[in-house]
């Protein structure tokens, strides 16, 4: 049975969740992974379907969704714009009247937030954010989860975003907000974070430094991410000569924290926005990361279809 309208939650940015839910979902998501390991089914989802709208490409997203709603017990449905009416004439509002009739829940992967939001706003099933140009918050969710799996609590601590001031950097500012840390932010002139576009009330949940050395300077997590986000290609050359001084490099982690973590979505260019001995290197958590995609987004769909577990 479908959710109700009182009851239906869409996850489209990460304020849309309460710091009481994330403890919920982080705690979470330590069972299902452990679940996982131990080699444990369960599938609360069975003959549930998740519907996946891609506008744009992705590996880790595709994976980490299909094969997180199979262990579950659940089906997918895969679409692209080239085999949906949303790459031709169909308005968006008709394409979500239609699918959310036939599926249980939908993940888009698009450019522009507001066409996610204008889906969600005609759909009779939750919506998940797989990605937009504003916002990347499942893999926020991955990115603290895993903070707290190699760290413990991330309340208090300091994040350095070393980068473009892009969906990641947007994403990491509501996170500090509702969760109760600080992210240091440094990105080229011209490439900062917009807190209005993040979507922030607080600004003091952020410090933003010009030499990205300074923002690294005792910083409990390093995170960066592509210079060139998708969507932006055309800007390539130009953004690499802007940021040619933003590679996190082993003198940027030398300031940080001993025990400072690296993080980065993936994909990487080693020698671009990060160096390979960083990367590759000891601190670096980036494929735990890459694995908690699956199983926090398999705390997700569980929590916007059924609700609290116990």
């Amino acid at each position: 049975m479908k959710p109700g309208p009182s009851l239906m939650k869409h996850y489209l940015q990460f304020k849309d969740f309460r710091a009481e839910e994330y403890a919920y979902l982080f705690e979470r998501a330590r069972i299902i992974k452990q679940r996982f390991k131990n080699y444990e089914k369960y599938h609360p989802l069975a003959d549930r379907t998740l519907a996946m709208i891609f506008e744009k490409a992705s590996t880790r997203t595709r994976v980490s969704f299909e094969a997180g709603m199979y262990q579950m017990g659940g089906s997918v449905v895969h679409l692209t714009t080239g085999d949906s009416q949303l790459g031709r004439a169909e308005p968006i509002e008709d394409t979500a009247r239609v699918i959310s009739r036939m599926v249980d829940l939908v993940m888009i992967r698009t450019y522009e937030q507001a066409k996610l939001e204008r889906f969600a706003a005609h759909s009779r099933v939750p919506v998940i954010n797989g990605l937009t140009n504003e916002f990347h918050p499942c893999q926020i969710l991955a990115d603290v989860f895993t903070f707290i799996e190699h760290r413990g609590d991330i309340r208090g601590k300091v994040v350095a975003w070393v980068g473009d001031g892009n969906n990641m950097a947007n994403t990491w500012l509501q996170a500090a907000e509702i969760l109760g840390f600080t992210v240091h932010v440094s990105t080229p002139s011209g490439y900062e974070v917009d807190p209005q576009v993040a979507g922030i009330r607080d600004t003091s949940c952020f410090r933003v430094f010009k030499d990205p050395m300074d923002a690294c300077r005792g910083a409990h997590l390093v995170t960066t991410d592509v210079w060139t986000s998708m969507g932006f290609e055309a800007e390539s050359e130009t953004r690499r000569k802007a940021f040619a001084d933003w590679c996190v490099d082993a003198e940027m982690m030398a300031v940080a924290r001993p025990d400072a973590l690296f993080m980065h979505c993936l994909p990487a260019h080693r020698g671009e926005e990060v160096a390979a001995d960083v990367i590759d290197g000891p601190q670096s958590v980036v494929w735990d990361e890459a694995e908690n995609r699956m199983h926090v987004q398999k705390v997700l769909m569980e929590y916007l279809l059924l609700g609290r577990i116990g």
